[in-house]
């Protein structure tokens, strides 16, 4: 949209509210008021939408607090009680925040910025002396609330980190940027359009309400804007093996000839495996490809009735068994190397401990991206595994007939982050007004997959719960698996900023195997950490030839290179990979073309399959 400027010699993005408000002409204060009458009927609509889709049998029925977070807090009061010098001490700091607030009012330019928040990065926050104040006394207020946990010297670490993540929660969702009248640049693109910004907003929040089924989901690009296998997931290749569980694509070789042994990928089957090729300018299959690796990567089939009973067991031996077995069989080789990302590195690890136990050779390496096999530090999703969360899931599972929904798992890792996926599009799409914008990879985040609840279950319970896999625990097809039996040299990447899997935590992978470890951390974060094509020079990553006891001092000793962590992982994994033959060729019989049809049903899709309509 063209910024409207009044007098020819000053645009609106470089004046202040009142300098914008006050340069406006009758006929546009009129169309300004027309649209705020019209705002409120949007509004009016939007809490009866709500209402009418929840009333019936669905706001009142939730859970008042599924997840135990009154519980948590009380134990934090019962704790600050205990310790009434450290509530002090948070108190004091408050106290001597405001001091300084007020003295800044009084003497501008005694003010102290207070970092390079985004949120706040509109000049309004800086020139206006009440929104100034409101923002100063928003950072106070949120660096006083986490001084409070601090101060709970004796309470229980799980509690304290499950209090942490929701204060945290609440901070974010108050901050003044999340609310029209203190967010400037809405009032700004208000007063630009005449209104009309907050009238489409409040109708792309209707809409939103209503594809959500009463409750709100946020659009976060427009999907219309892609199609498998036409502009996203375009690498060429065919579906060489399908059974209920997994669809297997090998990739066709862009070289004359490609390493001995083939490389077999698993991704995880939370989101799907197109992560990986995304664009031809970041697709991480389209590399390997031409460095003259034979790819294969196997596509989780999102549950539905046909797979909603399947065990973690059954993702080992009808995944992983099964997709090492046919891609062999493909590749007419005896050996292969073998990667997991995120759940599916988990899954990989299980089945190489059984492998081990077993007397199977045939995986003689394996890489992991941002993978976990010991939950004992794994971050803020752990706060989920405890008894209220896993009664909670329980019945979510319940009341989907055995499936862990797809939405509500990827509503868990937005929530991850919500200043960046949940409140900056309320603010950009509601408040604003824009059109969510065409991004491939938020196309890929809201494709989601649903689970089978009995393999939830394990994942939640005893993976994260107990930590059974890394306590020597855990059982796979009759047999209690020892990760220290697996020999085959490691590759580990993690991402310095992974909120999902701390770097920290996926380092213990590299140090508990019974082979040799190496590990790798690279910038950013879950996805952008792992998905970074050299050619995009973004970011950089660390390598250290030691593993000593823990992450932390590896990076003390680690040696920082620029760019992308791909050509450091190709250097040790082209040493694994035999050496090179002509190129395979697909098979005459194939289950059709890459991506497959497990990766193109939706999760709208599936429902109407089941039901549920």
């Amino acid at each position: 949209m063209s910024v409207r400027s009044n007098n020819g010699s000053k645009s609106t993005a470089s004046r202040s509210l009142f300098e914008l408000f006050a340069s406006q002409d009758p006929q546009q204060l009129q169309q300004l008021m027309q649209n705020m009458a019209a705002a409120m009927r949007e509004s009016h609509g939007l809490l009866t939408d709500i209402m009418g889709a929840n009333g019936a049998g669905g706001l009142q029925n939730s859970p008042n607090d599924p997840l135990g977070i009154r519980d948590c807090f009380a134990d934090l009061r019962q704790s600050l009680a205990k310790n009434p010098a450290g509530l002090m001490q948070a108190n004091m700091e408050l106290w001597q925040g405001l001091m300084m607030q007020m003295a800044a009012t009084a003497n501008p330019a005694s003010a102290q910025t207070t970092g390079s928040d985004r949120r706040f990065s509109d000049p309004e926050w800086s020139q206006n002396p009440m929104l100034g104040m409101i923002k100063s006394t928003y950072e106070l207020n949120s660096a006083w609330l986490m001084s409070l946990l601090d101060a709970a010297s004796d309470m229980d670490d799980q509690k304290k980190q499950k209090a942490k993540f929701f204060t945290q929660q609440a901070i974010d969702a108050f901050s003044p940027t999340n609310f029209f009248a203190t967010n400037p640049k809405a009032l700004r693109k208000m007063i630009e359009t005449g209104g009309d910004s907050v009238v489409d907003g409040l109708r792309r929040a209707r809409k939103d309400v209503k594809d959500g089924g009463g409750k709100l989901s946020i659009s976060h690009t427009d999907k219309r804007a892609f199609k498998l296998g036409e502009n996203v997931a375009t690498a060429k290749g065919k579906v060489v093996f399908k059974n209920d569980l997994i669809e297997l694509i090998h990739y066709k070789a862009t070289t004359n000839k490609v390493y001995t042994k083939p490389l077999l990928i698993f991704p995880p089957w939370i989101n799907k495996f197109y992560i990986l090729d995304l664009r031809k300018e970041n697709s991480m299959v389209r590399w390997l490809r031409d460095k003259g690796y034979s790819v294969y990567v196997v596509s989780w089939r999102s549950a539905d009735e046909t797979t909603k009973s399947y065990t973690w067991g059954d993702y080992i031996e009808h995944g992983a068994y099964a997709a090492v077995d046919a891609t062999l069989k493909a590749a007419k080789a005896k050996s292969l190397n073998a990667v997991g990302y995120c759940i599916g590195g988990t899954m990989l690890t299980s089945a190489l401990a059984h492998m081990a136990q077993t007397g199977d050779k045939r995986v003689k390496s394996a890489t992991y991206f941002a993978s976990q096999m010991d939950f004992e530090d794994a971050g803020d999703l752990s706060i989920f595994t405890d008894a209220y969360a896993m009664d909670y899931v329980e019945d979510l599972i319940e009341k989907n007939n055995g499936i862990m929904p797809g939405e509500s798992m990827t509503e868990t890792f937005n929530w991850l982050r919500p200043v960046d996926l949940v409140w900056r599009y309320v603010i950009d799409q509601y408040m604003l007004g824009e059109k969510p914008r065409p991004f491939d990879l938020l196309y890929w985040n809201g494709d989601q997959t649903n689970i089978p609840g009995p393999t939830h279950r394990t994942y939640l319970k005893e993976l994260y719960g107990e930590n059974a896999l890394a306590k020597g625990k855990f059982k796979v097809l009759g047999q209690t698996l020892d990760v220290s039996n697996i020999k085959v040299p490691v590759f580990v990447q993690a991402g310095r900023d992974d909120h999902i899997c701390p770097y920290q935590s996926v380092y213990k992978t590299a140090t508990s195997f019974g082979g040799p470890g190496t590990f790798v951390l690279a910038g950013s974060g879950h996805i952008a950490g792992v998905v970074n094509h050299p050619d995009a020079k973004k970011y950089q990553h660390w390598t250290n030839n030691a593993l000593p006891g823990s992450a932390d001092e590896w990076l003390r000793g680690a040696e920082e290179h620029a760019g992308s962590w791909w050509p450091t992982w190709h250097k040790w994994l082209r040493k694994k990979s035999g050496k090179k033959i002509p190129a395979r060729k697909m098979p005459k019989k194939t289950y059709g073309k890459a991506p497959g049809t497990y990766a193109k049903r939706r999760l709208e899709d599936i429902r109407a399959e089941r039901g549920l309509d």
